[in-house]
């Protein structure tokens, strides 16, 4: 029998492991937590789908997102970056994730780990939600609200609250499996 997940599954294999193995699963690796933030920031205005596809080749085109090698992007590398076909070649959005990894090394420094800084908008345990259908599902929450400001003020592009919530959802931050997804039940 096939197992029933949130509704903006497809039927895709990478998206069903992507469901299934990462979205939701509290992440507290200062890495993959950057890694993560510059994706949904890759995604503003696209698809998922889009950006996971290109997942490998945005590890290999950002050095495995680095921050300390990112943060020192020349202009040289950014028009590497910005001939790449493999990923999204938006100007903005490449030299965002430059900005950001200079801001997440100041954020790191500042709280010794950006783990320790991003967990705090969430009291440090993960929101678990108990959604009957994908419609109630937010957009934006207070809690992404409130980050987004702050990596804003920080100096991060690309983290408005409706990025910030796709983050907190993908980083486990939030649990918003749907009740009738076979994950529905909470972590």
């Amino acid at each position: 029998m096939e197992k029933e997940r949130c509704a903006w599954v497809t039927d895709d294999p990478l998206y069903i492991a992507y469901h299934d193995e990462e979205w939701g699963v509290p992440v507290t690796d200062d890495r993959k937590l950057f890694e993560m933030l510059c994706l949904e920031g890759a995604q503003a205005g696209l698809s998922w789908i889009t950006i996971l596809k290109r997942r490998d080749n945005y590890r290999k085109a950002f050095d495995n997102f680095q921050p300390e090698i990112v943060s020192k992007y020349s202009e040289e590398k950014v028009e590497k970056l910005l001939a790449n076909e493999g990923i999204i070649r938006n100007k903005l959005k490449v030299r965002s994730v430059i900005t950001n990894a200079q801001a997440f090394l100041q954020v790191k420094e500042e709280f010794g780990s950006f783990q320790s800084y991003i967990w705090q908008f969430v009291g440090g345990k993960p929101i678990v939600n108990h959604w009957e259908s994908m419609e109630q599902v937010p957009a934006v929450t207070e809690e992404s609200e409130r980050m987004s400001k702050d990596l804003k003020r920080r100096g991060f592009k690309f983290v408005g609250p409706t990025i910030c919530y796709a983050f907190m959802q993908a980083t486990g931050m939030v649990w918003d499996h749907t009740s009738s997804c076979f994950l529905g039940n909470g972590t």
